[in-house]
């Protein structure tokens, strides 16, 4: 990690924001990268030099939302038919082109609660795409996500003591509880579903 502070250091604040955007446009691209810890040093070297929380949000918020919106484009292209090729095991056709119906009329605040999931928020957009989402209510619905999280991660920095190791712990704790908090959002969605269906039957 102090390699990864002394390099982020060593940047002008130009080229800070540039390695910040670059790094969260990745983490859509290659989902193992560590993009939130990227963002996260980077925002805590910035707090200490001439750098300022509303650049770093920026930064991290158009690297994020191209990325996302190019997987989104990939996605489409590829179409649902590349999927269930690919992946039968993952997507059947059946049970997948009802999917991508409801996908359609309800799955925007799947992509809000997805970008709260590190690794399953980068899977999420290209299969977006691909299910036939409008782009543009993608893009606010991620922005709005993804916004509120890099917001969050930008604030711990700014306001972090000295401590880089303890911001980056502090960061773990908010996934955590992020990902907890998501998860049970969308078991409760799913109970509410089963039920619906159940009382028209």
């Amino acid at each position: 990690m102090l390699a990864w502070l002394d390099w982020l250091a060593g940047l002008p604040a130009p080229l800070l924001y540039g390695a910040i955007a670059i790094a969260a446009f990745a983490e859509n691209v290659f989902p193992p990268l560590p993009a939130d810890t990227v963002v996260a040093l980077g925002a805590f070297v910035a707090a200490r030099s001439a750098g300022s929380a509303i650049g770093v949000w920026t930064a991290t918020m158009l690297g994020n939302l191209i990325g996302a919106m190019s997987m989104f484009a990939l996605g489409r292209r590829l179409g649902i038919g590349w999927f269930t090729t690919r992946y039968p095991k993952v997507f059947p056709v059946e049970a997948t082109t009802r999917l991508a119906k409801r996908f359609r009329d309800r799955g925007l605040p799947v992509l809000v609660v997805s970008r709260f999931l590190p690794g399953v928020r980068a899977v999420v957009p290209p299969v977006a795409g691909a299910m036939g989402l409008q782009p543009v209510p993608a893009a606010l619905a991620m922005s709005l996500a993804s916004g509120a999280w890099y917001g969050m991660v930008c604030w711990l920095a700014f306001t972090a003591g000295a401590n880089a190791d303890q911001l980056l712990e502090r960061i773990a704790a908010q996934q955590r509880l992020a990902a907890i908090v998501a998860l049970g959002a969308v078991a409760i969605a799913a109970i509410v579903l089963v039920a619906r269906r159940r009382g028209r039957t």
